[in-house]
């Protein structure tokens, strides 16, 4: 884990600010952010970002990496509630309720932007287009839980896996980590497992039968769509909209 305040993004230099999906942001709405911002901080695989019942003083937007949130039972097993990429906002949920309900693990060396939690309320104060970006952030997660939740509720394992991987493509896609029905898969079959509710064991039978079908192929840590409508039709996918996001 490391922070380098030296060597930190400018945010009117931003990499992230480039991509046509995140909506641009006027010269007082960037100064500020650029206030808002403390610092940068880079952590390892595995690493906590922020941890369930929790209280840090921090937010975080990644600037680069993978990470995913999570809640565990007390004997250990986890589920995975979804996947963050860069652009996304982590601790809001923190900031409005003063405690996290999950967990945020680093899935790859992570890059982070550091904000401080008690200026969250002077942006609905003085920034009204702000405060809804991060109300759309929020919108937007709740979206995400509730398309797992389908998933895990009303679809079979064949079927949720077939969703889960056309979710991960399309995400990874905006993120600049995907094209041409290919992205890298730094998580492992217990991270599916634990993303679709159901065993190991059974994650690994699900993903042979979906490559015997030729829908999909991993190998290398990298996972290729085969049979795009054949998935689509598998997960009864929907495909969510173009527009624009917001970035903090």
């Amino acid at each position: 884990m490391s922070d380098d305040r030296a060597s930190q993004t400018e945010c009117h230099r931003c990499p992230l600010r480039k991509q046509s999906i995140f909506r641009p942001l006027d010269e007082n709405e960037l100064n500020f952010v650029s206030r808002f911002k403390t610092g940068e901080l880079t952590v390892d695989p595995g690493s906590t970002i922020l941890l369930e019942e929790n209280k840090t003083p921090h937010l975080y937007t990644i600037l680069d990496g993978w990470a995913f949130r999570h809640k565990s039972l007390v004997d250990g097993r986890r589920q995975i509630l979804n996947f963050a990429f860069p652009g996304d906002l982590l601790g809001l949920q923190l900031a409005i309720l003063s405690e996290m309900q999950h967990t945020v693990t680093a899935l790859t060396r992570t890059t982070l932007c550091v904000f401080q939690r008690d200026k969250v309320w002077s942006i609905f104060k003085e920034y009204p287009t702000l405060a809804y970006s991060m109300t759309w952030m929020a919108a937007r997660e709740e979206q995400m839980v509730d398309g797992h939740l389908l998933s895990i509720g009303r679809r079979n394992a064949f079927e949720r896996l077939a969703y889960l991987i056309i979710h991960l493509y399309e995400r990874a896609k905006v993120a600049g980590y995907a094209g041409n029905q290919t992205f890298d898969a730094p998580f492992t079959q217990e991270h599916l497992s634990d993303a679709l509710g159901i065993t190991p064991v059974h994650t690994n039978r699900t993903l042979k039968k979906m490559q015997m079908r030729k829908l999909i192929s991993w190998r290398s840590e990298r996972i290729q769509i085969l049979d795009r409508s054949g998935l689509e039709a598998v997960a009864a996918y929907e495909p969510e909209g173009d527009g624009q996001r917001p970035l903090i």
